[in-house]
């Protein structure tokens, strides 16, 4: 960290969850994000968008002289930090008990000494209500209770096995520890239930540490995925596991808001909701990985969606809340400065009021997976999907926002076009397999979208596709073509476009989801990284054209991108440093997409050795 700036770097932390909420865990040992109960909750700790006002939960050695090491215990999200001396090691133990065991909201961190006598420094410091509303603090012996002057009333206790004490409102210890010595802290939510006894701390949490070991191990065992890249794909399973709401099944697109995806940008925007494509996605994604109890929960979750929708006889949204609310609105926080002072900071987000016809296909692509390797579609849940797509059949040549979600003028865009395009052609596979009825029209409408496509969105001269009516700029969303088999990857329509996007947004493995000078054109400030969903598009498309070495080339090379513990954000600066909300689904789920796609080929690929050898 520097420490003129404050900040960690993004990519120094991990994370842990219960599947309510995320904490964001630095590699120094400091706590600096958390939104508490739940994941769309205000912040309790925001250091990482407000080192002086967001608050932290700290546990430190008191010697500057460390060397600081991370990793997660093997098929678990539980997280270990060490801090080695030259005479000492101490380690840190971070984790949520999953409440799908444990209905309790509860932050466990266990410090111990492994190797000489070591001194600690704990603080605990949170600042509710995205740190606008101030709070009282009681202290007993071995433990402190903060309670929250804001609207929300939130009660959190931090109980421990060692002595605290108050300093100016936060919870603070300095103590010392020798060989197999521990010290544990609790953070729990006190507004609904009594806490757990201080006498029962220190049992409390090794039984509670071997639950949650046990859930995560458990959890990973179920997995069909045995390639080349099993940690890794494991990890990313992880991850998306994490971002699942276990009250709601609606699953987030990433567990932060206001990360920029430039330093010192205005592109902070809030992630913390369901999108219907990036949720869909994942699904997907689990699905491959034989993951069905997930893929159910959320399936219940969206069909109260398409209900709602078709009572109310509208279209239904691109974005929810966690809980399936409609309403997000988008504020600035002016009390936090941003990360190393990129602001504003915003929560809540304004596109929740676009248009996005893309998110059809992503949604019944997912829903044609489910009935065809989970569970038959339901009567009622056809009868709502025909309203949907009767309307979409209607529909699909107006002008959107994109799946970039410009803030400037609605246009035509290709990608929005080829998914509608999906939606309604899953929709007649489904229903011709499952002889369900459908409506007639729909076939007129797929074939007339098929040729719009070649007709209205394809450059004869630079033999390419474009990204909208009427434009010659190309953008990385054009990848999705020959993935949801819209066009065939050996085509060679497809292949000279590819070319074309190789040229103009791709450097080595490294993809941009648009030139950035078109950021203006879509009403937004210049500058970004590049998008490691992009990268991973990129690579499965190489594995689908047969140019199977550069795939696995460039696919392993961007796994060079993750940080320390297998995590990726948005976007990558070009000193590797990580952009945007962190950690991001959409670009895990692409890398599992773009390993299980080249492991295949790999496997059923000949050539592919010879050239090795040769």
């Amino acid at each position: 960290m520097s420490k003129s700036s404050g900040y960690q770097p993004i990519e120094n932390y991990g994370v842990i969850g219960d599947l309510r909420t995320i904490a964001l865990v630095g590699i120094n040992g400091s706590i600096d994000f958390m939104c508490f109960p739940d994941f769309d909750s205000p912040s309790i700790f925001a250091a990482l968008l407000d080192c002086h006002k967001g608050g932290s939960f700290q546990i430190t050695p008191l010697e500057d002289n460390v060397k600081n090491k991370q990793m997660y215990l093997p098929d678990t999200n539980i997280l270990l930090t060490r801090f080695l001396f030259e005479d000492g090691i101490g380690e840190l133990i971070d984790f949520m008990p999953v409440v799908e065991q444990f209905k309790k909201n509860v932050l466990i961190r266990k410090i111990s000494c492994i190797k000489g006598e070591i001194a600690f420094r704990m603080v605990c410091s949170p600042r509710f209500n995205y740190a606008k509303s101030s709070h009282k603090a009681q202290s007993k012996q071995n433990e402190i209770i903060f309670t929250s002057d804001g609207d929300d009333k939130l009660v959190l206790k931090l109980t421990s096995t060692i002595p605290l004490k108050l300093k100016r409102g936060d919870g603070f210890a300095e103590f010392t520890l020798k060989p197999q010595e521990t010290a544990e802290f609790i953070l729990e939510n006190l507004k609904d239930e009594e806490g757990i006894p201080k006498s029962h701390c220190k049992e409390y949490v090794n039984t509670l540490f071997t639950q949650t070991l046990q859930y995560w191990r458990s959890w990973v065992a179920k997995s069909t995925y045995k390639g080349r890249w099993r940690e890794t794909v494991t990890r990313s399973a992880l991850l998306l596991k994490l971002l699942i709401s276990n009250k709601y099944g609606s699953i987030i697109a990433a567990p932060t808001f206001g990360l920029p995806e430039w330093i010192g940008g205005s592109k902070n925007w809030d992630y913390r909701y369901t999108w219907i494509r990036d949720a869909a996605f994942t699904v997907y994604a689990l699905m491959r990985l034989g993951y069905t109890s997930e893929t159910e929960a959320f399936m219940k979750w969206v069909q109260e969606r398409l209900k709602e929708s078709t009572q109310e006889k509208r279209s239904i949204n691109l974005m929810y809340g966690i809980d399936g609310r409609k309403k997000i609105e988008e504020v600035e926080l002016k009390n936090f400065e941003g990360y190393r002072k990129s602001s504003p900071v915003r929560i809540g987000n304004a596109a929740h009021k676009q248009d996005q016809l893309d998110i059809y296909g992503e949604l019944m692509d997912s829903i044609y997976l489910y009935d065809k390797y989970v569970n038959p579609i339901s009567f009622d849940s056809w009868e709502v999907l025909t309203e949907q797509i009767n309307w979409l059949s209607e529909n699909w040549q107006n002008k959107d926002h994109g799946i970039w979600e410009i803030r400037g003028k609605k246009r035509e865009f290709l990608h929005s076009r080829f998914m509608c395009w999906v939606a309604i052609d899953r929709a007649i596979r489904l229903g011709n397999k499952r002889s369900i009825p459908i409506n007639q029209k729909w076939i007129e409408s797929r074939d007339t979208i098929y040729h719009s496509v070649f007709t209205d969105f394809w450059d004869e001269k630079r033999q390419t596709f474009v990204h909208a009516k009427g434009s010659q700029e190309l953008d990385a969303s054009i990848l999705l073509m020959p993935l949801i088999r819209f066009i065939s990857p050996k085509d060679p329509r497809w292949l000279s476009t590819l070319k074309c996007i190789e040229k103009e947004l791709i450097i080595d493995s490294l993809v941009y989801r648009y030139k950035p000078e078109q950021a203006v054109e879509y009403g937004l400030k210049a500058g970004e990284g590049t998008f490691s969903l992009c990268s991973f598009w990129y690579t499965e498309c190489l594995s689908r054209s047969g140019q199977l070495r550069k795939a696995r080339y460039y696919f392993e090379k961007m796994l060079g991108y993750a940080n320390h513990v297998g995590l990726y954000s948005e976007q990558l600066g070009f000193q590797g440093e990580h952009l945007g909300n962190f950690p991001q689904a959409f670009t895990h789920l692409a890398l599992i997409s773009a390993a299980f796609d080249i492991d295949r080929r790999l496997d059923e690929s000949q050539d592919y050795w010879k050239e090795e050898l040769t």
